[in-house]
Order: C-alpha cells, then structure tokens, then sequence
C-alpha cells in the first residue's frame, strides 16, 4: 500500500514542481510590482529597522500569497493558475491605492514608524486578501 502511494506521489511531483514554481514566481513577481509602485521604500525602511515599514510590507506579502495560493489549490493547469493569479494580483494591488486615498496620510506615517497606519494598511490588505481568495475558490 506504501509503495502506491510512493508511486503515486514521485509521479505527481513534476506537476507539483511546476505549478509551486508558477506560483511563487508570481509571488515574486507581485511583490516586486507592489515595491515598485508604492512611494515608500520598503527594503531601506525595514534595513533601518521601522516596525510599522516591516509590518505594512509582511502584510502586504501574506496578502499577495493568500489568493495566489488559493489559484494553486483550485488550479486545473498552469495557465489556470496564470489567469487567475494575475487577477489576484491586480486586486491586490490595487488595494493599496484604495487604501492610500481612505488614509490619506499612510505613507508618511509608515515612514515614520507609526505602527497605527501600518496596521490599518496592514489589516486592509489582508481583509481584501481572505475575500479575494474566497471569491477564486468560488
């Protein structure tokens, strides 16, 4: 019984194994598009050790993760996970624009460590993450 389920998993692992990479490749890819389309510098901020950088930016990460992971349980191929990770991302994305205009001052305060801007960014994104990835779970 052992040695099916052995089998059965060493022949899975190419398929595995491409659609983890496609997924974290557009982890990669978001994150990096997110760093570049915010005002803030998020590596710099988190070298010179501002929580509230750290906490907006890990927030923003996990929320990136939560639908693209939920595109690779549900996926039936890698342009599945394609078609719908970038939908993920681009609402994702755009959450943070949504949020910038509800707080209006985020950037500033983040930059200056206040944990309360952070967090406020933080939860936003990651309210947006659960929904999203419930709705690509259908």
């Amino acid at each position: 019984m052992f040695d099916a389920i052995l089998t059965s998993a060493l022949r899975a692992m190419p398929v595995f194994g491409a659609h983890f990479a496609v997924t974290l490749l557009m982890l990669i890819g978001g994150v990096l598009i997110y760093q570049s389309l915010t005002p803030m510098n998020e590596a710099r901020l988190i070298r010179e050790n501002n929580a509230a950088a750290a906490t907006a930016f890990g927030a923003a990460i996990l929320s990136l993760a939560l639908p693209l992971g939920m595109c690779l349980a549900r996926s039936v191929s890698i342009p599945d996970i394609i078609v719908w990770g970038v939908v993920a991302l681009i609402v994702q994305l755009a959450t943070f624009f949504v949020a910038r205009f509800v707080f209006r001052d985020l950037t500033p305060r983040i930059e200056r460590g206040e944990m309360a801007a952070a967090l406020a960014l933080g939860s936003t994104h990651l309210a947006v993450g659960i929904i999203n990835a419930a709705a690509i779970a259908g």
